[in-house]
């Protein structure tokens, strides 16, 4: 059977301009925008609002909240997931890299068990069945300073719908955790480690390191290659982080930790993503750098909801009153990381890409979502 859904007498959004006009999905894709603020026979009547494209996520820990609600909680993983897809369907977005943390540690009192290869199987089993409502890809967190890693890379393959693999170094005292104090009171917070438990913590993650560390992390750069995944890098610090980014061939980088790491970012082409909390906060809650110097400096390229998903289009909103530019601010959120992340087909109020559309109106400065639609279904 075909469908189709008129939008009419909308402010559409693209990445250059906003204009008032509507536009036809049909059968999942966009087959006409026509230009004017009318409204065609059968529409509906967007009132004024935005219509933008829905929202692409890269990198967003939201999965793991609902898999374990509390310390020491394990919940049902179909039903965690089927939560986590309807919340982002909430927050407007349309597509997601589910990050999910390979690499475990078996040794030691703070161990993390492995989880992603079964959880992502159930994943593709209930995307599968149509039982979730918007676009899932796999996003695989690659723990260097781990001991188990390797062989986890091994468990995926081309098959698996790995979009991103980003090369994780939490190696005490370097990158997000340079500053050990935040490293410390954040673990033995979490953990409730004695000071004699937090060192014995600090040297055996030191000692992986230093046994595993360039063994694994030219493991997941192969593995990459392999699932035909975009290769990220995480926390860069230095210009040396970076220029060795740069040799891997990475061309997104998550989370640059200082303005140094940024700048060169861009001269290597390496687009910048930061955190949307970050940008809504004000600052790092790590202490590093903040998302908005780097907006302000023209340093930011995507932005990511990390662990708020409600945060994505409230981000945008607000770089678009920083830079006066709506649609340079939406493409943040929409066109680039779908370009980063190599999906030609969405992203993009555009004819022939696929029918993921919001549509929204602004209350008092915040965005105020009024329909989401994935593949011209209504999700949200």
């Amino acid at each position: 059977m075909s469908s189709e859904v008129i939008f009419g007498n909308a402010q559409i959004v693209t990445v250059d301009r906003v204009f008032a006009g509507s536009v036809i999905v049909q059968d999942g894709v966009i087959a006409d925008i026509h230009e004017g603020a009318t409204l065609p026979r059968g529409a509906i009547d967007c009132e004024g609002d935005y219509l933008t494209p829905g929202l692409v996520e890269l990198h967003t820990d939201n999965l793991e909240r609902h898999m374990q609600p509390r310390p020491s909680v394990d919940w049902p993983h179909d039903a965690a997931i089927i939560a986590h897809d309807a919340e982002l369907a909430g927050a407007g977005i349309t597509t997601v890299f589910d990050a999910m943390r390979i690499g475990s540690i078996n040794s030691g009192k703070t161990r993390y068990e492995r989880y992603a290869r079964p959880l992502a199987s159930e994943m593709l089993a209930l995307r599968d069945q149509g039982m979730l409502k918007i676009s899932h890809f796999l996003h695989l967190r690659a723990e260097i300073c781990s001991e188990t890693l390797a062989e986890e890379l091994a468990e995926f393959g081309p098959a698996d719908r790995v979009g991103l693999v980003s090369l994780m170094d939490h190696t005490p005292g370097q990158r997000q955790f340079r500053d050990l104090s935040k490293l410390k009171a954040y673990v033995m917070g979490k953990n409730n480690l004695s000071e004699d438990e937090w060192l014995d913590h600090i040297a055996h993650l030191t000692e992986m390191r230093a046994r595993f560390g360039d063994m694994h992390e030219q493991a997941a750069v192969d593995h990459a290659r392999r699932y035909g995944a975009l290769l990220a890098s995480h926390d860069d610090t230095t210009a040396d982080h970076v220029e060795k980014s740069a040799g891997y061939g990475i061309k997104l980088a998550e989370f640059p930790t200082t303005r140094e790491a940024a700048e060169a970012c861009h001269r290597h082409g390496i687009a910048v993503m930061m955190g949307a909390p970050n940008l809504i906060r004000g600052a790092s809650h790590s202490g590093n750098v903040s998302a908005a110097e780097l907006a302000e400096a023209g340093l930011l390229d995507i932005i990511s909801s990390d662990y708020v998903p409600a945060a994505l289009l409230l981000s945008a909103y607000r770089l678009g009153q920083m830079w006066n530019d709506l649609p340079r601010a939406i493409a943040t959120v929409t066109a680039n990381p779908a370009e980063a992340a190599g999906l030609q087909d969405r992203g993009r109020i555009e004819q022939g890409l696929r029918g993921d559309v919001l549509r929204l109106s602004v209350a008092g400065g915040t965005p105020r979502l009024r329909g989401v639609w994935s593949r011209g279904l209504r999700v949200a």
